[in-house]
């Protein structure tokens, strides 16, 4: 029994019996009506009717049509998704052309075999199912592009280093160059990329995210390309991969350094030839993406080491963005604590919140490893933990993380276990540059594991 409403119209009480009978059998709530009138008009109201069968015709002698196909209109006008199916006894092919150009989804002819009935209906209702979905992702992506209807709204920065940011984002992003966005753990990446997104010819299409160092070598062909039914023990069904996914949008490969070199070659032949053949298919389909690919490691030390394929680098690198760590926007550290003292003031209803003249000079004199990370992280604790409405020292927990504002014989001083073991992923940190997949390898730590303890200090 499928949980929904549907709606039958038709003048004749014998054919709404069978269709109660019939289609209650499968369908908990039928909901029949002698013609078009108000009280079919509020059922339609609610948005929750799984299809709608409609007769042609509810005068007597009549047989145009033109009563089912008003009617039609104002059922697409109330509820664009559901799907209408259109009764007729007389099997009108130009009457069939002008109800599918009115948006009906088909017709069933009277008198009907059951089995038929049942299957056009069921079609209808999927169908109306897959409408509603559409339309939920496509409300959801006009809100978010409102919220979001400033340029570079979620980036904050007024530093001589990001405004050439901004101008590079504006001058690549309409066009299709493919992007390399570079910059330390932490630096905002991934906003950088739905900027050069948003800006661009794609605004309207789907922005496909990837971390690149998240997926198994064993699983990279099938999360990537997408599968057919039975190309592994466990590819139940055929399944699209991330590039048919983001097709006519923006895709964006985060941590592509971190491809191993076994599976760089077949990431390159799909970017050069535009095409991707699922695992365990011989066809192949083709793709329309904008690329816009990050990482956080020494790619150039990478191709010069023979650790990442040239011809690859220069595939996705036509432009190349640097982000500056928040250690060299001195302009931008009080905007963006002032920025995310606001959010969360907001948040946690601490309103007017504002940080002390010494809490300010221990956010400057900080060298935020974590970059911009950090500095949110940092300030959303800030304000959780602050009594009043003005932030101290105290409250933001930076004095013993700050690594260089300790000796080295103040931190052998401390034998504390979480002392320890910070210092020696601030300094693991530091050495790999950021890089948190080196630096978790250097640690003896998953990469997942790293970023929980980095989340729990703060870094």
């Amino acid at each position: 029994m499928i949980s929904t409403k549907v709606i039958a119209i038709d003048d004749n009480r014998e054919i709404l019996l069978s269709l109660r009978i019939i289609l209650g059998k499968h369908y908990n709530e039928v909901i029949c009506f002698q013609k078009p009138c108000i009280e079919a008009e509020q059922a339609l109201a609610g948005g929750d009717v799984g299809f709608v069968l409609l007769d042609m015709n509810f005068s007597p002698g009549v047989t145009s049509g033109k009563e089912g196909l008003i009617f039609l209109e104002r059922i697409k006008a109330i509820d664009p998704a559901v799907s209408v199916v259109l009764m007729t006894a007389y099997g009108d092919i130009d009457l069939a052309v002008n109800a599918m150009k009115l948006g009906a989804t088909d017709f069933v002819v009277k008198p009907w075999e059951n089995k038929k009935l049942l299957a056009t209906v069921s079609a209808a209702h999927r169908l109306t199912i897959s409408n509603r979905e559409i339309n939920t992702l496509r409300d959801t992506q006009k809100v978010i592009s409102d919220v979001a209807n400033t340029p570079f709204s979620h980036i904050v920065g007024q530093s001589e280093v990001m405004n050439s940011v901004f101008n590079t984002i504006k001058k690549v992003a309409k066009t299709d160059a493919n992007v390399l966005v570079l910059g330390e753990n932490g630096t905002g990446k991934e906003l950088v990329a739905r900027a050069i997104h948003k800006e661009s010819t794609r605004a309207d299409k789907v922005f496909m995210t990837v971390d690149m160092g998240s997926i198994a070598g064993s699983l990279f062909e099938s999360e990537l390309f997408g599968h057919a039914k039975g190309a592994f023990t466990d590819a139940k069904e055929e399944r699209a991969g991330r590039f048919e996914a983001a097709n006519n949008g923006t895709l964006f490969l985060d941590e592509i350094a971190n491809i191993p070199q076994t599976l760089q070659a077949k990431l390159l032949s799909v970017l050069q030839s535009r095409e991707v053949t699922r695992l365990g298919a011989s066809v192949s389909k083709k793709i329309d993406i904008r690329l816009v690919s990050a990482t956080n490691a020494n790619i150039h030390q990478l191709v010069d080491n023979g650790m990442f394929r040239q011809d690859l680098y220069y595939r996705i690198n036509t432009v190349e963005i640097h982000l500056p760590p928040l250690r060299e926007r001195d302009d931008d550290i009080f905007l963006l604590a002032n920025h995310f003292l606001s959010i969360y003031g907001s948040k946690y209803g601490k309103s007017n919140i504002t940080l002390s003249k010494a809490a300010q000079r221990l956010i400057k004199s900080y060298s935020w490893p974590g970059n911009v990370r950090e500095l949110r992280h940092a300030l959303e604790r800030a304000v959780i933990m602050c009594e009043g409405r003005v932030i101290e020292p105290d409250s933001l927990f930076l004095n013993q993380n700050k690594p260089n504002s300790r000796t080295h014989s103040d931190e052998a001083k401390s034998l504390n276990i979480e002392d320890v073991e910070k210092q020696a992923i601030i300094q693991a940190l530091k050495v790999n540059k950021g890089n948190v997949s080196l630096a978790a390898k250097e640690l003896g730590l998953g990469r997942t594991t790293l970023y929980r303890k980095m989340a729990k200090y703060g870094l």
